[in-house]
């Protein structure tokens, strides 16, 4: 299996990213990608863009020598009615979108039900295409339902080789997606691969997914990113 597009990527506009826009290209073009997805913090993260900058995303080439951009965001969810910090007139003109719970924005972790409705409802919006790190054991969710709502939703759930590299900061990773990606198996579920790179050193790195999508014997069809085409193919689906 080659994975060609890496769906999750920030540059020093996130606010505690460290490499330009051009430094992540030239990172993502020497580890020979086809694509890579620029998904910058939304405003309710600390540090991060205004709307303004999302809003001027007509005058960005997606195209650099070869390799597709997409430009997108990582939104925050903000609580369990999936309320997200950018408005659809934003979201509809962007390449991609991903959904995220991250603690700054949406706070202790609430039960595992109104977690799991926190995801529910935001794939329900039609310009989300991807839900990030949904393996972080901080927010316990059920799966189960995750993968359902995905499929009904044509939301793509995504393998983040951030969270599972030793060590990180999110819990129970590795357990987590491992029971994510049997679920998908079973009902056809599309995931993606996204590095979760906050520097050029990380771009198209996606060792951590491929030894776990290795060990689940997860099927190649079922990864949105083994080319650009296909991913294209798959995220106008929603909607």
């Amino acid at each position: 299996m080659k994975i060609l597009v890496d769906s999750h990527s920030h540059t020093v506009v996130s606010g505690h990213a460290y490499s330009t826009r051009m430094e992540m290209i030239q990172a993502a073009k020497n580890r020979g990608l086809e694509a890579l997805a620029l998904t910058e913090h939304a405003p309710e993260m600390p540090g991060a863009c205004h709307e303004f900058y999302f809003q001027n995303y007509t005058v960005v080439p997606r195209e650099v020598d070869g390799l597709h951009i997409l430009m997108g965001v990582e939104l925050n969810i903000m609580d369990e009615y999936g309320t997200v910090d950018l408005p659809a007139g934003v979201l509809k003109s962007m390449d991609l979108a991903i959904a995220s719970i991250h603690g700054p924005c949406y706070g202790e972790s609430r039960s595992r039900e109104l977690n799991t409705q926190a995801y529910l409802n935001v794939m329900k919006n039609p310009y989300i295409h991807i839900i990030g790190h949904p393996d972080d054991g901080r927010f316990p969710i059920d799966y189960e339902k995750l993968v359902r709502g995905a499929k009904e939703t044509n939301t793509l759930l995504e393998m983040n080789n951030s969270s599972l590299r030793p060590g990180g900061f999110r819990v129970n990773t590795e357990v987590n997606a491992k029971e994510i990606l049997e679920l998908c198996k079973k009902e056809g579920v599309y995931n993606t691969t996204g590095s979760d790179a906050h520097i050029d050193a990380d771009a198209g790195e996606f060792s951590c997914i491929e030894k776990i999508l290795q060990e689940t014997d997860f099927p190649e069809e079922l990864i949105a990113t083994t080319s650009y085409e296909k991913f294209s193919r798959l995220i106008r689906q929603k909607g």
